[in-house]
């Protein structure tokens, strides 16, 4: 027996689960081969090993679904895990978004260049980007390790800047090292405020 676990990206999993879990009951009922567990935002498949997979990629398609709508019905539900002809449109639509701000709007790739350096990441472990200012370069890969870290494909993000810029050097800028080099990083700490959940 194995275990796997999805995450659904709401604050509000009652969305996914529907009132006194009327949905995810429907789902335990279309996938009987395995047992599921839902805990906060997660779903947790138990059973053998094939079963859980075949179950996975059902739930995966399921989740992504709702991650991109924030909104599922009973019909949604059925379509999908029945393997209907909707299965292959939620995949089409899905393929455009990346993750979801902390208001839960879904982030998308907006132009050729960004869809191509989402498929790009996906294919390799790192990926070099050059183009003119706010083209979208720096919010786009740190929407991509957004994604990486809710899903648990990471454990942590690392932000990385070059330590001197073009004809500059750091040593003749005002403050210490931290004041030096967050001009360089504010970009990169305002895409993370947008695109992780504010604490309360």
């Amino acid at each position: 027996m194995i275990e796997k676990c999805l995450i659904i990206e709401t604050d509000k999993p009652l969305q996914f689960f529907g009132a006194k879990h009327k949905n995810f009951e429907l789902i335990q009922q279309l996938l009987p081969h395995v047992k599921l567990i839902a805990r906060g935002n997660e779903i947790k498949i138990q059973g053998d090993v094939i079963e859980v997979e075949q179950s996975e990629k059902k739930l995966l398609t399921l989740v992504q679904f709702f991650n991109d709508r924030l909104e599922i019905s009973e019909q949604h539900i059925i379509s999908i895990l029945t393997n209907s002809s909707e299965t292959q449109k939620i995949d089409s639509f899905s393929d455009l978004i990346i993750t979801h701000n902390s208001d839960g709007k879904p982030i998308k790739a907006l132009s050729p260049n960004q869809k191509k350096l989402v498929e790009l990441s996906e294919q390799n472990d790192m990926v070099f980007v050059t183009g003119p200012a706010g083209s979208g370069k720096t919010y786009t890969a740190i929407a991509l390790a957004v994604r990486a870290l809710k899903n648990r494909v990471i454990k942590r993000i690392v932000l990385s800047r070059p330590a001197v810029e073009a004809g500059e050097n750091l040593g003749y800028l005002p403050g210490n090292l931290k004041e030096k080099l967050d001009p360089y990083l504010q970009p990169l700490y305002d895409a993370l405020l947008d695109l992780l959940p504010k604490k309360n």
